[in-house]
């Protein structure tokens, strides 16, 4: 076989122009805190992220009452609530690196749910040694305090934050939308789904979901999206910010 003139081992090949698909943004569902992170992390991976949060989240002052330990389910929670001098038990790694960036010296981390949280409970507490302070935000923990309750444990719910769905999608969002250059959405929450994908409803834009791929951090997240023809729906491997990433994936 002749090499075409010019032509030696020496020269590299000339590279294939990567073409980037036209669906280049991700939705990022999630409100503060943790949306700045999600989409530094995104755009990372080489997408263009678009701040589309579901809910607003307003803090809701409380007086706190005696307790053993302060039990945190979210970084929003970690944020509203201040040191206390109790030993916190985070529900997550991120849960508990926010309340150690908001001053709380003593946390503890679980696996990254509501069950995990539990099993931390059980294992290093004692129901004789006082009540639970459990901070959430309103409307959630109940399943949490009655597992707790049933383990002999005193718990003591405090509404935190309280989340309100959002008016509205933010206009990048719905020009990405409109334009077919959303190639997937992130959802942390089965209530920020619900509210994400009520906006997208409300703005005539449903059909859209056709051709994005919803990823969701959980398999509660996933059934809550059915909702909408999402063209694939990924669910991360564990409830975390970097298996959701994982899920997610590299701009291709």
């Amino acid at each position: 076989m002749r090499w075409p003139s010019g032509v030696s081992w020496a020269m590299p090949c000339a590279a294939t122009p990567r073409r980037m698909s036209l669906a280049d943004a991700v939705l990022v569902t999630r409100p503060e805190p943790g949306l700045a992170e999600t989409m530094r992390t995104v755009a990372a991976l080489g997408w263009r992220p678009i701040a589309a949060p579901g809910l607003e989240l307003l803090p809701k002052p409380f007086t706190p009452p005696r307790a053993q330990a302060l039990l945190l389910t979210s970084r929003a929670a970690a944020r509203a609530v201040p040191p206390l001098g109790l030993p916190v038990l985070a529900v997550g790694e991120a849960t508990a690196a926010e309340a150690r960036l908001c001053g709380h010296p003593d946390v503890t981390a679980a696996e990254g749910d509501a069950e995990a949280l539990a099993a931390l409970v059980r294992n290093t507490l004692q129901p004789a040694d006082g009540p639970l302070l459990l901070a959430i935000g309103e409307g959630y923990g109940r399943e949490l305090a009655a597992a707790l309750r049933a383990s002999g444990f005193a718990v003591q719910r405090r509404v935190a934050y309280a989340a309100h769905a959002a008016r509205h999608l933010p206009a990048p969002a719905l020009e990405a939308l409109r334009q077919g250059r959303v190639g997937a959405a992130l959802f942390f929450s089965p209530r920020t789904a619900r509210a994400s994908m009520a906006l997208i409803r409300a703005a005539g834009l449903a059909e859209a979901a056709r051709t994005i791929r919803a990823v969701a951090i959980s398999r509660r997240v996933t059934d809550t999206l059915a909702v909408l023809p999402w063209a694939e729906v990924a669910t991360a491997t564990r409830p975390d910010h970097l298996s959701m990433m994982e899920a997610l994936g590299e701009a291709r």
